[in-house]
């Protein structure tokens, strides 16, 4: 029996289901009970996730396209934000200067779009510069960011003996439990693979999903309802970068169904 929502489910049915268990919150674990007892039902068709995979310029995208591709999703490069409608969730993945990646999205409109997209409650998902990118302002270059989240971006201060940029694996100490994007994982401290010289301090910290030791403890994740964002690189984290995105694609195909 499979341990999510069916693909091709209408979340209404698990809504319902799930309110009548008296499950009012709609957190990953009641609704996963939920869909425990309904995924045999053969009235629900198979349709993969559609995931768009945001192109400023930047990055290797298609070895993320090729990341969710295997995990079960349609996977789509896009460059236009009008393309993005075409799709369920967004992957915005990124490494270079943060200034040329919000300067390329300011050019064509993406970043009011990534606003909008996010305010709109739909899923998305941030890599490296995608997560710095929603704070408010960074170090480098003196760059304001999409502030979608209030908070700074900043840039490693470290004894000699540690090396700027931060590359390579390290382990990232989830604090959100319940989070589905660490579904299937520990929650204690697991490695996943690193490249930066900057990191984001949040003004908030009831959004930090997750922290990694280097020199100091710094924020290497943030989470607020369906907007997740990280500092490593699950596509380069072997098996359990690939469970992270596998477990995207589930928050995108329950919330694809969500009415309205």
């Amino acid at each position: 029996m499979a341990d999510g929502p069916a693909r091709g489910v209408d979340f209404r049915d698990y809504e319902v289901a799930a309110r009548e268990r008296g499950c009012l919150n709609y957190s990953f674990r009641d609704l996963n009970e939920t869909c425990l007892m309904m995924n045999e039902d053969a009235r629900y068709a198979d349709r993969p996730a559609r995931i768009a995979v945001i192109d400023y310029g930047m990055g290797n995208l298609r070895s993320v396209c090729k990341a969710l591709e295997r995990e079960g999703a349609e996977a789509g490069i896009v460059t236009d934000p009008e393309a993005m409608k075409a799709f369920d969730g967004v992957v915005f993945p990124g490494q270079g200067a943060l200034g040329d990646c919000v300067a390329s999205m300011r050019e064509n409109g993406m970043d009011e779009a990534l606003r909008r997209w996010i305010a709109a409650g739909r899923p998305y998902l941030g890599v490296c510069l995608g997560l710095q990118a929603l704070f408010e302002h960074s170090e480098e270059g003196d760059t304001p960011g999409l502030g979608v989240f209030a908070g700074r971006v900043k840039r490693f201060r470290l004894p000699a003996e540690l090396k700027i940029p931060h590359m390579g694996w390290n382990e990232a100490r989830l604090l959100q439990e319940d989070s589905p994007l660490f579904a299937g994982m520990d929650a204690e401290a697991g490695s996943f693979y690193f490249v930066h010289s900057y990191y984001v301090e949040p003004a908030d910290r009831s959004l930090v999903l997750c922290e990694t030791d280097y020199g100091h403890p710094f924020v290497s994740g943030v989470a607020r309802g369906h907007c997740f964002a990280v500092q490593f690189h699950p596509e380069k984290s072997q098996s359990r970068g690939l469970t992270l995105y596998r477990n995207f694609i589930s928050v995108v195909g329950w919330k694809t169904r969500l009415p309205g």
